[in-house]
């Protein structure tokens, strides 16, 4: 497989966990933290890292957006138990 495909594989992928995690409101942070050791925050905060790895300045509010389909306040009002 060239990198070219691995990379796009990886970004769809990386897409797909985004909208799971989205659509299973229901599984808290802590959930996922203590199953897996990382949780939607630590995904926002890896995409802001490597955005700046490129050169893109990108928010922590705009980099939960992003992973929560919504501003993280919001989502942490309706869902957050």
């Amino acid at each position: 497989m060239d990198d070219t495909t691995k990379k796009e594989l990886q970004s769809a992928v990386f897409e797909r966990l985004v909208l799971h995690l989205r659509e299973r409101k229901d599984v808290q942070n802590i959930d996922i933290m203590n199953l897996a050791g990382f949780c939607r925050n630590c995904l926002s905060k890896w995409y802001r890292e490597e955005a700046e790895k490129k050169g893109i300045k990108i928010s922590d509010p705009d980099a939960r957006k992003h992973v929560y389909g919504m501003p993280y306040e919001e989502w942490k009002k309706r869902y957050q138990k």
